[in-house]
């Protein structure tokens, strides 16, 4: 086994990359370049393998450095080494050989993970759930993500596919979500969610204070816009973030209730909202769990901020 190992986050916009000396839990070199992912799949396989070269070159380490790590926000298949399904990259994803590929052009070994599970994977082993033996994430952001560690490793489950706790049903008559079903969490307590119940209390003429810190200008609205209308007292802008909070907590309370683990990590942009968000998901938590020790399961924010990803794929890779 080696020392260090090449962490990957390819997102929306950007790349991000660094070398993880596994010894001391310190990532050694850092890079982040553009993702121009409209360039298409291969375009963007062309420059990870080129950011990967670019670190080794910088580091001096080649021979030190084991395998690559690949952090992507798709559905895989682990096994094979393939994105089935990037939704929010353009191109054609489905069944593209991304192990395969990078491996022929970096002559090293490549390891495929989904971004959330790979931010598991790093919260659980350095990050705020370092110390626990079952920790369960969730990454709020565009979407909602997940992941399960169990004694200090990703729960997988068939087919790679445990831990997708965004589409856990919270309402059945809720609103369509992108998986293809209605009133996932990922629906009602996502950015874009929170973000859609800003622009609605404005555009209905609710009395709040929302539209004016936009200048009336709806695109503007983001969640941290309602916490900003919440932090001066706005009714409305408090019982939007009391709602989706709640929502939270109920995908909390169900996995809670299945899992039993010691400590629950949120992470994110959206988890930024703070106890906005996590106050009244550890109320709904100890209102809708009535098995578990509720009183013993901490609810808390990310610890690692934007390395996570990075760190994830590259502890990912060390695991093989």
């Amino acid at each position: 086994m080696t020392d260090y190992t090449i962490g990957i986050d390819l997102g929306g916009t950007k790349i991000a990359a660094a070398i993880l000396d596994r010894r001391s839990g310190t990532l050694t070199t850092r890079k982040v370049i553009p993702a121009q992912a409209h360039e298409g799949p291969d375009a963007v396989l062309a420059r990870i393998a080129g950011l990967v070269r670019a670190l080794i070159d910088e580091s001096n380490l080649d021979e030190q450095i084991g395998g690559v790590g690949l952090g992507v926000p798709a559905v895989i298949d682990v096994a094979r080494g393939l994105t089935l399904l990037m939704p929010n990259l353009p191109g054609d994803w489905v069944g593209k050989p991304v192990v395969d590929i990078l491996r022929g052009q970096l002559n090293r070994p490549v390891w495929l993970v989904n971004d959330a599970r790979a931010f598991t994977l790093a919260e659980a082993t350095w990050g705020a759930g370092r110390g626990a033996d079952t920790v369960v994430c969730f990454t709020i952001g565009t979407g909602i993500g997940g992941g399960i560690a169990i004694d200090g490793k990703l729960h997988l489950g068939l087919d790679a596919t445990a831990g997708e706790l965004g589409h856990q049903t919270i309402d059945p008559n809720g609103p369509p979500c992108g998986c293809g079903n209605n009133g996932c969490l990922e629906s009602l307590a996502s950015g874009p969610a929170i973000t859609t119940y800003g622009i609605k209390a404005v555009l209905q003429g609710v009395t709040t204070n929302i539209g004016q810190l936009v200048n009336q200008d709806i695109t503007r609205i983001t969640p941290e816009t309602i916490m900003r209308a919440a932090m001066s007292g706005d009714p409305v802008a408090c019982e939007i973030l009391e709602r989706a909070g709640g929502y939270l907590g109920i995908g909390i309370a169900n996995a809670v209730t299945m899992l039993s683990p010691n400590r629950v990590v949120i992470g994110g942009g959206v988890a930024a909202l703070g106890d906005w968000l996590l106050n009244p998901a550890r109320a709904m938590l100890k209102r809708r769990c009535r098995t578990a020790p509720t009183a013993k399961i901490e609810v808390v924010g990310a610890a690692l901020g934007n390395d996570a990803g990075v760190i994830g794929a590259a502890l990912w890779a060390a695991s093989k």
